[in-house]
């Protein structure tokens, strides 16, 4: 795998380090090594940092005083949330300042007639939600981190999750954002107007951008009504087109009520319910090729959510487009439908050396690009264990691919860079995306101006240029 060259450490004067510790207090700057390292140490290990000094703010005014005194020495900064990202995009690596914001913890304002909560950026997903739902709304957002993952950190690598399907990605999710810019400046943009055509719209630039462009620190967030009744069901299916054949069937029966639809190859059931603790299978005894987690919902309790799927369920059968079907009889039977897709991440440590691509393609291509990837990686690495799942209603698959059973680890990641390319390669000829919903981070620096084009380039080095024009903001990631 590359990564992006190392210098040495970025040295800080005991003057800076004192001016600096005294803005958010000794005991949230860290110097000590072990201190530092929960944030500098990726959490599986491919990216292992080095910050000269770790700080962790308590409010927005303490993160302005840190950009503006870094800012006017020219010092580096890499923004973190929850440290959960997979691309590197949240670790120091040339030993810059790391800026936590962990500790920007309070929950704002809840608005519940307007459907909109502000919060700040160090709480995690799961806290967000809980605030949403003791108002009696739904914060949709959700993904397997959602007890770690802080809710700045989804928001600044435009996180996706299994229910984009009906409520989008977490762009979709944003009415206004609190910013601290690389000089110090704080943009206060926390608006809860739906329609505001004042301009351009500036948020739009910080989500998704990795702290690059400026820290958020604060947003404002759109709620839904809360689902009075889900129905969930694991099904199996004959081969990938009836995935997709079933989707289009989904959207035709349920429509808005079809929230949920992950498809996973047999394989990946295999390997949750073998290394993934209390994962059960939803079908014992028996195997299909693929599988795909259903979810339908409705705002009344009146068995609608539960007649839609079952709906479908027959009609696709009629169809000859599913094999075998278990719907959920209680919530503990669906959420361990769930456990199973959450597990995934987790499950496929013990299988060894895993090289990774989260990437997106039109729903229509998803069959076409999985047949493809999978031949490309065989030709690669003859052997090696393609274990696809899919986020399917909006195209973003999680492409992991094992080691073969046997190799050595570090002679099978030498492979990762080929193997990686020529997914990309599948992907671009489809017409998708080399990163679906976990950004650029590092890893894929090398390749992101060969698939966005002169033009793009251009345009993003001169955003980058006019919001940060020391390039102190998280350097070597993005651009």
């Amino acid at each position: 795998m590359s990564y992006p060259a190392k210098s040495q450490p970025q040295a800080l004067s005991p003057e800076l380090i004192e001016r600096l510790a005294a803005i958010v207090g000794a005991s949230h700057a860290l110097t000590d090594p072990d201190q530092q390292l929960p944030y500098i140490r990726e959490q599986r290990d491919m990216y292992n940092g080095r910050a000269s000094l770790v700080l962790r703010p308590g409010s927005t005014q303490e993160v302005s005083q840190i950009l503006a005194l870094a800012n006017a020495h020219g010092i580096p900064v890499v923004p973190q949330a929850g440290n959960t990202g997979l691309v590197g995009g949240q670790i120091p690596m040339r030993g810059e300042i790391l800026l936590s914001v962990s500790r920007l913890k309070q929950v704002r304002a809840v608005d519940p007639p307007g459907f909109t909560i502000t919060v700040e950026a160090g709480l995690t997903l799961a806290e967000v939600q809980r605030a949403a739902d003791d108002a009696n709304r739904l914060f949709p957002l959700s993904l397997p981190s959602e007890g770690t993952c802080q809710i700045g950190g989804n928001l600044s690598t435009n996180a996706g999750g299994v229910n984009a399907l009906v409520y989008g990605t977490a762009r979709s999710l944003v009415l206004g954002l609190e910013v601290v810019l690389a000089d110090g400046r704080v943009w206060n943009g926390l608006s809860q107007l739906k329609k505001d055509n004042t301009g351009y719209d500036l948020k739009d630039l910080f989500i998704g951008a990795e702290g690059t462009l400026g820290i958020i620190t604060a947003a404002v967030l759109k709620l839904f009504p809360k689902p009075a009744e889900k129905a969930t069901a694991f099904v199996g299916l004959p081969d990938l087109d009836s995935a997709l054949a079933l989707f289009t069937l989904g959207q035709e029966i349920a429509g808005s009520s079809f929230s949920a639809f992950e498809v996973m190859k047999h394989n990946v059931l295999h390997t949750i319910v073998t290394h993934a603790r209390g994962a059960r299978n939803p079908f014992p005894g028996a195997e299909h090729p693929w599988y795909a987690l259903l979810e339908t919902s409705g705002l009344k309790a009146d068995g609608a959510a539960e007649r839609l799927l079952t709906d479908t369920l027959m009609a696709a059968s009629e169809r000859g487009i599913l094999t075998d079907a278990v719907v959920a009889g209680s919530l503990g039977q669906a959420r361990d439908f769930w456990y199973v897709r959450e597990s995934y991440s987790e499950a496929q440590k013990p299988l060894g050396g895993s090289v990774k691509n989260d990437v997106s393609v039109p729903v229509h291509a998803i069959p076409e690009f999985i047949r493809r990837a999978d031949a490309a990686m065989e030709r690669i690495c003859p052997g090696c264990r393609p274990i696809p799942i899919a986020h399917f209603g909006d195209g973003n698959i999680h492409y992991n691919i094992s080691q073969p059973e046997g190799m050595d680890k570090a002679k099978y990641l030498a492979h990762w860079d080929d193997m990686v390319h020529a997914v990309h390669e599948v992907v671009l000829s489809l017409n998708g995306s080399i990163s679906a919903e976990h950004g650029i981070g590092q890893m894929k620096v090398p390749e992101l101006a060969a698939v966005k084009g002169p033009v793009a380039m251009e345009l993003m080095r001169g955003i980058k240029a006019v919001f940060d024009p020391k390039g102190i903001l998280n350097p070597g990631k993005v651009l």
